[in-house]
């Protein structure tokens, strides 16, 4: 039975997995600095495996971001990944204030659109909403 465990992601398991699926490296002490920071982590367990994890960033007011959504390859296709984003999207709406409109966000993998839309997102750009952009800092 695949169990959920919250709050509890510790930074050999964060940076095991994005290795696993060939994310980009990151040093040990970005990687815990970035857990800190979260404002909530899920890890997907089953038989004490690991098979993915969801991490959500963000103000808690006005916006939350989806940062890491990872589901093991061969875990991919088992609902991993929509538990996941269940329980992500169930904290984001527990911790918005009451009569507000909060944006949940996310920048998805080339690939995955398909999985998000089915999950409830809207792809950018629309009529309304510009594209996503990115930048990246190095020093």
């Amino acid at each position: 039975m695949i169990k959920l465990i919250e709050n509890d992601l510790y930074v050999d398991t964060y940076l095991k997995i994005r290795e696993q699926v060939g994310w980009k490296k990151l040093t040990r002490e970005q990687a815990q600095k970035a857990l800190d920071n979260s404002l909530f982590t899920v890890v997907a367990i089953e038989d004490d495996k690991v098979l993915g994890m969801g991490r959500i960033v963000g103000d808690g007011a006005v916006i939350c971001y989806v940062q890491d959504l990872v589901i093991l390859p061969d875990c991919q296709g088992r609902g991993v990944g929509r538990m996941i984003m269940n329980r992500l999207k169930e904290f984001v709406s527990e911790i918005q204030l009451e009569g507000t409109e909060m944006m949940f966000d996310l920048m998805c993998a080339k690939g995955r659109e398909v999985f998000y839309e089915k999950m409830g997102f809207i792809a950018r750009p629309t009529d309304t909403l510009g594209p996503g952009m990115i930048q990246y800092l190095k020093k």
